[in-house]
């Protein structure tokens, strides 16, 4: 339980940082100029906090949990990559089926990005878990 605990807090971390430097300071414009139309005001904060600690979850599941068995980073940052391919696919190209002015370049830009996010935490997650449970 205390690996799933340190893992969980570990990717979490990671993929929060990034994820508020990319949305803040890298691709705010980006987003803004593209589907800027579609964006609340404020964002629904309870929402964003109900899928960040969702999606962590996923990330520690079908990452972190088994790069930790297997003791690979590589198993981490591939199913991590994949985690992250799937997820924000599902959300982008879905949001590109079904919504008027949804630009294809924004599916292309944010799967890639889920995808990269994914990997880097889910690989980050579990070197800090090794670090932190003394099991490197």
């Amino acid at each position: 339980m205390l690996q799933y605990i340190v893992s969980y807090l570990a990717t979490a971390f990671v993929f929060l940082a990034i994820d508020y430097v990319w949305l803040t300071q890298v691709a705010t414009r980006f987003y803004f100029d593209r589907i800027g139309h579609l964006l609340m005001d404020k964002p629904n904060m309870a929402a964003a906090a109900a899928f960040y600690l969702i999606y962590v979850v996923g990330i520690v599941i079908f990452a972190v949990m088994p790069a930790l068995k297997s003791g690979s980073i590589a198993t981490a940052l591939v199913f991590g990559a994949l985690f992250g391919f799937f997820t924000y696919a599902t959300y982008d190209v879905t949001n590109y089926a079904t919504l008027k002015g949804w630009p294809l370049i924004v599916v292309i830009v944010d799967v890639a990005w889920g995808t990269v996010l994914s990997a880097v935490s889910a690989s980050l997650g579990f070197v800090l878990t090794r670090m932190v449970l003394g099991t490197s």
